[in-house]
């Protein structure tokens, strides 16, 4: 994924995996999860303090395509690129990529909108955060 906009290393630990050694599906939602809101945090947003002040971010679609596994002990960085569909849905395209030979392990797109009192909200409260870090929100396409 070209000019990502945010990346965290991890590491899978033992207790992430299934019984066929390899991290468990649904783990990857965790990762991926992870890594939005440690970009929330690097730009200046709290996620916490977004939901305090009665906006809470939702994710209404989540698309994965599993590549390859990963194992215990195996190292990984999740990179992100966000973007916008529309007026209201905020996109993120995330990659799961191992770090010893940068192979492909996951490709997502996660699809969010803000809601205040259950109801959709436009995310103008978080592109103005984003051009502050000198975050464009291109438009995406199906």
């Amino acid at each position: 994924m070209k000019d990502n906009h945010f990346e965290i290393e991890l590491q899978v630990r033992d207790y992430e995996c299934d019984i066929q050694g390899i991290v468990n599906n649904a783990v990857y939602q965790n990762y991926l999860e992870h890594c939005r809101h440690k970009f929330l945090n690097h730009i200046g947003l709290d996620f916490a303090q977004l939901h305090n002040d009665g906006i809470d971010a939702v994710v209404i679609r989540a698309e994965l395509d599993y590549k390859f596994p990963l194992r215990p002990g195996d190292d990984f960085f999740v990179r992100l690129k966000i973007g916008k569909q529309g007026k209201l849905r905020i996109i993120f395209v995330q990659q799961i990529i191992r770090k010893k030979d940068e192979k492909l392990i996951v490709n997502a797109r996660i699809t969010t909108v803000l809601t205040k009192n259950n109801r959709p909200v436009s995310p103008e409260i978080l592109e103005e955060k984003f051009k502050e870090a000198g975050i464009n929100m291109e438009q995406i396409s199906n």
